[in-house]
């Protein structure tokens, strides 16, 4: 296994993701989740596989500065277009690069964005190790996973039990499905290990992707009850992805 590149995916990743009600619901939580520190003094920050830049650009809206990283060039250029179409080019840097590219430089940050990532790479827990290292002390890590358990969760009702059975193992990829969710519990060792304290945590799409049929549902609605019971037991665990708004003490 080698770390996921999106090379030549970011129309099909907009389309497949952000302009879907899943893409939407996965921003409200984030927007929710982050607005504090969002609407605060200016950070600096770095996103770590900022892929489109829609998150971060929540931040340059408000006057913050951006490290915009990601190892796909072509993501990298497009998020520069919609930011420069924004006019927001100035709260930016851009530089494509991996995760490891950080080794060797010693900046820190206020606020380190890590959406959809450490799912993605051969060792997410030197990654998160890594990027908790540009962590300044006092300052916080943002940080989202694809969660094992939903995806069991959901391909047990889904009918899926050879796959399940298999252990999630299978030789088709589904082109945006990650292959190495995460179990909740050890990305929580992994950030304790890091020295890192947990202040939110919030289950992200606890029941779409259980729906038969989401598309004949009421978005609104659906996406105020996703808000609602984010944060709740045991409805936060079933979260397809989860949030952890992590700081440094």
């Amino acid at each position: 296994m080698t770390d996921r590149i999106f090379a030549n995916d970011s129309a099909r990743f907009h389309s497949n993701i952000y302009e879907t009600a899943k893409g939407r619901i996965r921003e409200a939580v984030l927007q929710r989740d982050l607005a504090v520190l969002r609407d605060g003094q200016a950070l600096s920050i770095l996103d770590a596989g900022a892929g489109l830049g829609q998150v971060n650009q929540w931040f340059a809206e408000r006057g913050h500065r951006v490290l915009h990283l990601d190892a796909s060039e072509e993501m990298v250029c497009e998020a520069q277009k919609r930011h420069v179409a924004a006019g927001l080019n100035e709260s930016y840097q851009y530089r494509v690069g991996s995760i490891q590219s950080l080794a060797s430089d010693s900046t820190q940050y206020d606020l380190v964005l890590c959406h959809a990532v450490l799912e993605w790479l051969t060792d997410p827990a030197q990654a998160l190790e890594l990027l908790t290292n540009k962590v300044k002390v006092g300052g916080w890590f943002s940080l989202m996973f694809y969660n094992r358990a939903a995806k069991v969760m959901a391909n047990m009702v889904y009918g899926n039990h050879d796959y399940v059975a298999s252990g999630l193992l299978v030789k088709k990829k589904v082109r945006f499905s990650p292959q190495s969710p995460l179990e909740i519990s050890e990305v929580e060792q992994w950030c304790e290990r890091a020295g890192l304290t947990l202040f939110t945590h919030s289950g992200v799409r606890c029941f779409h992707d259980y729906l038969k049929e989401p598309s004949r549902v009421n978005e609104q609605q659906l996406l105020e009850l996703e808000l609602q019971y984010s944060r709740q037991e045991p409805y936060r665990p079933l979260g397809r992805y989860q949030h952890f708004l992590l700081r440094k003490i």
